[in-house]
């Protein structure tokens, strides 16, 4: 076994308990604790994302014998990330060298939102990752490594197959290889075999689960997200969210040598060839598009990372030439990087278990803090074993919370018009006729009761709930008593409303 081989094993070891014992520690965010409930309602795909999510918290789940818990249900996103980090090394090492392949290894996982977020934590951006990652390695050896073979492009169909699965940002990878192709006459000889059209039919089958359900429930999940790509007029925000969103989610001191890269070999992209120019055409695509939209419409800040993510290979490129010339200033800055993100994940886990800071503002782990002692309390006061009763809440990912805070023992409803998203499709407003509700809600929305009064026989508020961090309370959650369901609540979804 070789240096690099070995080097990089022990990367994945190390990182991968400490991921472990990450993930143990954390209750379970807003997002992961909704997407565990595609687990609980299995079906071709969902409103929000492909079916892969399902697939793999699932396998958590049976790994550790169903036992409901934020490590099972996060654990094969684990095992996924600990594969990527060796896809990436592999891939990188075919074209740069071993020493370049542990570099960029390193830097993904010393970049915040793949090592702690898609790494571990219940969200579609992990798979994706994995099947990204070999969908672009085979893709180089069927381009220009091997070509002409056709192995290697059954290797891209199957990969690119379960990155649709994945998410939908997984369309990027065809379109950047088909840039790629456009630009580059030696590639196109590619066209003349059947590598391509086969690994095209292979990556479509990716999509089959999802366009079932979309023929099924009236093309919502396109709906919702073309709606969200779609802008009106210039906005500087949008743009500055593109522009140091992936630079908060990756760290500034991984996100500059990224677009350094970038910066460093456009001028020269007419002349680059071979891998150099398939990356370029892998990142710049997503980036750009993404750059566009960010100009007319608000975008999340994780939704450009895919364009930086083929950049990973140069960068450790990049790094493995500089620690030839310097390896000490190399080693240091590891050693920085490595504490700094360790010291950041321990504070994070502190402040999520413990409440040590009190923060004049939004406090940061709000969100993955609290529900576990909510649910504690529905189960003692009976609420969990009363008949003919259903959890309820304003907001889907709050109806996320308490599904799993209470092990989805009761079911769990969302009763918000026009944007239930799941909870939409996971019954349907007459199911809850005769039923009594129970109404929680965690934002002291003064009004809440009244929007519900005309579809129950009687709401009466009973004692609050405080939500605990250590036995502290630092949130209260309101609850009301809404007896006897008279008429549907109309939760389905508005495609006026998909935004």
């Amino acid at each position: 076994m070789s240096s690099g081989h070995r080097h990089v094993l022990i990367l994945i070891a190390v990182t991968l308990l400490l991921r472990l014992a990450w993930a143990a520690s954390l209750e379970t965010g807003q997002d992961e604790a909704y997407h565990f409930l595609y687990t609980i309602h299995p079906d071709w795909s969902y409103f929000d994302h492909p079916p892969m999510l399902m697939y793999v918290a699932k396998a958590g789940l049976l790994a550790f014998g169903g036992w409901i818990h934020p490590l099972s249900v996060r654990f094969g996103f684990i095992l996924m990330f600990a594969g990527s980090t060796w896809i990436l090394f592999r891939w990188t090492s075919r074209w740069y060298g071993e020493t370049a392949g542990f570099y960029a290894s390193m830097a993904l996982n010393m970049s915040a939102y793949y090592t702690a977020a898609a790494g571990a934590f219940v969200l579609p951006d992990g798979p994706l990752l994995f099947f990204a990652l070999l969908t672009m390695w085979r893709l180089s050896e069927a381009l220009i490594g091997s070509p002409g073979r056709v192995l290697p492009w059954i290797w891209v169909g199957l990969a690119c197959a379960g990155a649709m699965l994945s998410k939908y940002h997984a369309v990027f990878l065809p379109l950047g290889t088909l840039a790629y192709v456009v630009v580059t006459p030696s590639a196109r000889k590619a066209l003349l075999t059947p590598g391509p059209y086969l690994a095209a039919a292979l990556g479509f089958l990716g999509l089959v689960p999802v366009l079932i359900w979309n023929v099924e429930h009236d093309w919502a999940s396109f709906g919702f997200q073309t709606a969200r790509a779609v802008g009106g007029q210039f906005q500087i925000k949008g743009l500055a969210v593109m522009l140091f969103g992936p630079m908060a989610l990756l760290l500034p001191w991984i996100w500059v040598p990224l677009v350094q890269v970038v910066i460093h070999r456009i001028p020269s992209l007419r002349n680059a060839a071979g891998n150099d120019r398939l990356l370029m055409c892998l990142s710049l695509l997503p980036l750009c598009l993404f750059t566009a939209v960010s100009c007319t419409r608000q975008i999340l800040p994780h939704w450009p990372l895919i364009g930086f993510l083929p950049l990973f290979p140069l960068l450790g490129a990049a790094w493995a030439a500089k620690a030839e010339q310097s390896p000490t200033h190399v080693r240091h800055w590891l050693v920085f990087m490595s504490s700094f993100l360790i010291v950041l994940a321990s504070g994070f886990v502190a402040q999520a278990r413990f409440g040590v800071v009190q923060f004049p503002f939004r406090d940061p782990c709000i969100e993955i803090s609290g529900w576990e002692s909510v649910g504690r309390e529905l189960s003692g006061r009976g609420f969990v074993d009363r008949p003919k009763t259903f959890l309820f809440t304003n907001h889907w990912f709050d109806s996320g919370q308490a599904a799993f805070a209470v092990r989805n023992r009761i079911p769990v409803a969302c009763y918000r018009q026009g944007d239930a998203r799941g909870f939409a499709y996971w019954s349907r407003p007459e199911d809850w006729l005769g039923h009594d509700g129970i109404l929680l809600d965690a934002d002291d929305q003064h009004d809440l009761p009244q929007l519900y009064e005309r579809y129950f026989r009687e709401i009466k508020p009973l004692p609050p709930i405080e939500m605990t961090r250590f036995g502290r309370p630092f949130r209260t959650v309101r609850v009301f008593l809404c007896t006897d369901q008279q008429r549907p609540f109309p939760f389905t979804y508005e495609r006026s409303n998909q935004r």
